[in-house]
């Protein structure tokens, strides 16, 4: 009774803003969104967070990606630094940051604003064996939810999440292939933008991978056997946030995989999410098109990071500042349509 109530109260008090019905486009539902979550026809925002989780994949070695493994650790120290797009993105928009080590094949040393969630440096290599153990991938979704339930101590109600780690396009695709039934094929893209040569070895490298292992099927054991530390972390984060309640901001096409693990177990979760942009990943489009949703911005990007979650939280304030403080037709003594 009292989620119909809301709904109608809420869509009310969009339909009676001084516009037309409509006329704000897809900030409208968004809005209604928020506050279906807050459970409130007047919700706001705070304390937002950025959290970024890194990794190393064991299939790097294989030559799927543009880059050396040895990137996936000086990009942390520049995150650490303050300097890569998602730094400058977050400065402008007022988002905390938080970097996690959630399995980058390097050590750190001490003293370093890093959050160490590290289950093993490196996942394995899953040309050989299962990215993880069983224990393993228990541990990372542990060490995900817990980032978040520290977090929502500070007051935080949205949260978006971010990656970094050479190889883990091929983990998604590899992840998206067996969740949807798809040929793998039509799940690879050119990550780190791989020429036409580079690209067939991917997709020759990911087709071996998914003949190895024939009938793995749940979430679960998909993530296991294919993904990275750093995407399980943020299914971990993910499914915590949800049970906080936060509105999830969701990033690329690894973030996308993420929740569309996640989702496979708990459909609800996608009521909390807001889907941030499409990326220029081949197969994110198609993901979000299986997922039934709608993203926000189309710049492009391609980037990881969670860059697209932070360049798309100022329109996700502004769906909350229209809905709190633009007038009604009766507040402004506008007349409305007859």
């Amino acid at each position: 009774m009292f989620t119909t109530m809301l709904t109608t109260d809420l869509q009310h008090k969009i339909d009676f803003k001084t516009k037309p019905l409509g006329a704000l486009g897809y900030l409208e539902p968004l809005a209604h969104k928020i506050g279906m979550v807050q459970k409130t026809v007047s919700p706001q925002l705070s304390n937002p967070h950025m959290v970024v989780f890194a990794a190393d994949h064991g299939i790097a070695t294989a030559g799927v990606s543009a880059y050396p493994q040895e990137v996936t650790y000086q990009m942390v120290m520049n995150f650490l630094g303050g300097g890569a797009a998602i730094n400058v993105f977050c400065r402008q928009h007022g988002i905390h940051i938080k970097i996690v080590d959630a399995g980058v094949n390097f050590d750190f040393p001490e003293g370093l604003d890093l959050m160490d969630k590290k289950v093993r440096k490196s996942s394995r290599n899953i040309l050989d064996e299962p990215a993880m153990t069983s224990e393993e991938y228990q541990q990372a979704l542990q060490n995900g939810s817990s980032v978040v339930a520290e977090i929502a101590e500070t007051g935080c109600n949205i949260i978006g999440f971010g990656e970094m780690g050479i190889g883990n396009t091929s983990a998604s695709s590899l992840m998206m292939s067996q969740l949807f039934d798809l040929p793998v094929v039509r799940c690879i893209g050119r990550g780190t933008g791989l020429n036409d040569d580079q690209l067939q070895n991917k997709i020759n490298i990911l087709s071996a991978a998914i003949e190895k292992y024939p009938g793995i099927k749940t979430p679960d054991k998909i993530a296991q056997t294919f993904g990275g530390l750093e995407i399980v972390q943020m299914m971990g984060a993910m499914e915590e946030a949800f049970r906080q309640n936060m509105l999830i901001m969701i990033d690329g096409f690894i973030a996308t995989v993420a929740i569309a693990t996640v989702w496979k177990k708990n459909p609800d979760i996608l009521k909390n999410c807001i889907f941030c942009h499409v990326s220029d990943e081949n197969a994110h489009l198609q993901l979000l098109d299986l997922l039934g949703q709608k993203a926000l911005l189309n710049l492009n990007l391609r980037l990881g990071e969670g860059t697209g979650c932070a360049l798309a939280y100022p329109l996700i304030q502004s769906a909350v500042n229209f809905l709190n403080e633009m007038s009604s037709f009766e507040d402004a003594h506008v007349s409305n349509k007859e």
